[in-house]
């Protein structure tokens, strides 16, 4: 915990600049804000979480959209009381489970490792 400064009980005791604890940035951190790697890595992490959020809305609105539209087609019945509809609906569920799953699958195998490599690249100093 961080010793409390006597004079302004609000405003903590400035750290020792080898305080592994201390947040503030150092030098290295903003270097690391400021390379290209890690403005590339950030772009990437957009464009991928903006495409899967435009397919997942496809998927979610597509279905709605379809219900709107074209109430015939989704109340065909396929075998008993079941009708085409609920079939697509769970087909929506599972589509966000599998872009979850790409999402992730994309982070563990290139997210991540760039990540990690930036990290020992603040810590190396």
């Amino acid at each position: 915990m961080t010793p409390m400064n006597p004079m302004n009980p609000m405003n903590p005791m400035p750290r020792s600049p080898d305080d592994p604890t201390d947040p503030r940035p150092t030098q290295g951190h903003l270097d690391v804000l400021e390379s290209p790697e890690f403005r590339r890595m950030v772009a990437r992490r957009w464009r991928m979480s903006l495409i899967l959020t435009a397919l997942l809305f496809v998927f979610y609105y597509g279905y709605i959209i379809l219900i709107a539209m074209r109430p015939h087609l989704l109340s065909r019945r396929l075998w008993g009381s079941t009708t085409v509809g609920i079939p697509l609906a769970a087909a929506v569920i599972v589509g966000a489970w599998l872009l979850t799953a790409v999402y992730v699958v994309w982070a563990n195998r290139h997210y991540d490792p760039e990540v990690a490599r930036l990290r020992d690249r603040v810590r190396a100093g």
